[in-house]
């Protein structure tokens, strides 16, 4: 059964998280810098830099979100073009007055659009990435494999995403944290109730580690690696087409 937003509401995963993300898209950024510490910048750094040395000439961002993964990539990869596609008209509009204030509008370009119906050619992008967003799919295994159709043959799929940790006792903290300290900041400064319950039900539900990988392999990845990080509340994937 789907971890929805919204659970008084009879729309599907995709319209709930749609209208979620508009709605918190003001506040996302401060939050996400709150409620993690900051860690988050560090964990989308960490995973670029596994995949640094490759070429990445086009990058598709998906579920760009307000942009964060594609600015670090900019620095990162030193790609020819980064394109961002995201559901969230909310989360792209702040997306893209922070790409105009780094002056960064000729190397990323926000589109609205379904990460799970992508809109481009099959064998179109050198690297496809993505943080923290596959969790948000309506289907996993059709999102995961129509961005493995955009790869490019030999293309690299980089999917940075919440992981439950499991030793003792940053399993136990962990869980008090973000059952019940973290949607208690979210509803106080993003007014929307159900939008920080959502993230530790939709992290519980997700299937992470050795899980993950198999339905990445079944979308078409090979050559996986799984690297965990900060005891691991993320972990970071990277399959090869």
């Amino acid at each position: 059964m789907a971890v929805l937003p919204y659970k008084d509401k009879d729309s599907g995963k995709k319209e709930q998280v749609t209208e979620m993300f508009d709605s918190i898209s003001p506040k996302y950024d401060l939050l996400n810098r709150v409620l993690s510490a900051g860690v988050d910048v560090y964990w989308r750094k960490k995973a670029l830099k596994m995949i640094a040395k490759q070429p990445n000439n086009l990058v598709l961002d998906i579920a760009t979100g307000t942009g964060d993964l594609a600015i670090e990539a900019v620095k990162t990869l030193n790609p020819d073009k980064i394109i961002g596609v995201d559901i969230s008209e909310g989360m792209l509009s702040v997306g893209r007055q922070k790409i105009k204030a780094l002056n960064l509008e000729n190397k990323i370009e926000m589109r609205l659009g379904d990460s799970e119906k992508l809109l481009f050619e099959d064998n179109t992008f050198d690297t496809v990435i993505v943080s923290f967003g596959v969790r948000n799919f309506e289907n996993l295994l059709k999102g995961l494999t129509d961005m493995n159709r955009v790869t490019k043959p030999g293309g690299t799929c980089l999917v940075v995403e919440f992981s439950k940790p499991v030793l003792f006792p940053f399993k136990q903290l962990y869980w008090v944290y973000s059952t019940k300290i973290l949607p208690l900041i979210g509803r106080m400064v993003s007014k929307d109730a159900s939008a920080y319950s959502y993230l530790p039900e939709s992290v519980k539900a997700f299937p992470d580690g050795k899980d993950f990988a198999k339905v990445f392999e079944e979308a078409g990845f090979k050559n996986i690696i799984i690297k965990t990080l900060t005891f691991g509340i993320c972990s970071v994937y990277i399959g090869k087409k």
